[in-house]
């Protein structure tokens, strides 16, 4: 098969609406109902991940994946509407996601706060009603194409038709009921994010961990302020060159 196949994403998680009104507090990350997720939490959660890596560098490798204050945000974000929405709809997780799975994947340490996070997030996600496959329109389709077609996974040469052929079946058709579940969850709260980190997606379908075939997209389309920056900070100094 000359398009890639789509991996179910996992572990990385969407954030949401943008902030409006007087929903604009000072350190407030995004707000879920009237419960905040601060600044404070999010840095608490870097910090941790940073310091874990910076002081276990030769152990976790070169691999490790340092998560960004969006992915950060939108883990919290999207945890918390999942626990409303389980416990108004009263379903069940039908898996359990492992820590450890979901450390080896980022090269992180498994008891980090934030793959615990993750974990209990994949692991809330999995018993979300999701309801019957939506077979992909025209465009749909054409946006996963060009998804690909950009990464360099589709080769050039290969028509849409074909591509089109090969990618359209039981697992995008389940991914597009995916995203509609998500993003009706997302909107039966009241849910606003700092427009730093607007916007924001959750990769409901992948071709490889950097090409996402189908988001949820979750709120306003972006900002005019200033944008989180995708990359993580560097690490602390440690050792030596910390300063006295």
């Amino acid at each position: 098969m000359r398009a890639r196949r789509l991996v179910a994403a996992v572990s990385l998680v969407a954030g949401l609406v943008a902030l409006t009104g007087c929903r604009t507090e000072p350190g407030v990350a995004a707000y879920v109902g009237d419960q905040r997720i601060t600044e404070g939490a999010v840095d608490g959660i870097l910090d941790e991940v940073r310091d874990t890596v910076a002081t276990e560098e030769s152990e976790l490798g070169p691999s490790a994946q340092l998560p960004t204050r969006s992915e950060v945000v939108r883990t919290l974000v999207l945890a918390a509407v999942c626990d409303r929405a389980s416990v108004d709809q009263g379903y069940r997780p039908r898996g359990q996601a492992d820590p450890v799975q979901v450390a080896s994947q980022l090269g992180l340490r498994p008891e980090t706060e934030y793959v615990q996070r993750l974990a209990a997030l994949d692991t809330c996600l999995s018993g979300l009603p999701v309801g019957a496959s939506i077979a992909p329109t025209e465009q749909e389709l054409a946006d996963v194409i060009a998804a690909g077609r950009a990464a360099g996974l589709i080769e050039p040469d290969v028509p849409d038709a074909v591509v089109a052929g090969q990618l359209d079946g039981p697992q995008l058709r389940r991914g597009l009921a995916t995203r509609k579940a998500l993003v009706a969850a997302v909107e039966s709260y009241d849910v606003t994010v700092n427009p730093r980190y607007r916007p924001l997606d959750f990769p409901v379908l992948r071709f490889s961990r950097d090409a996402v075939a189908v988001s949820a997209p979750v709120g306003e389309p972006g900002s005019d302020a200033v944008t989180d920056i995708s990359t993580p900070q560097p690490l602390p100094p440690t050792g030596a060159d910390r300063p006295a």
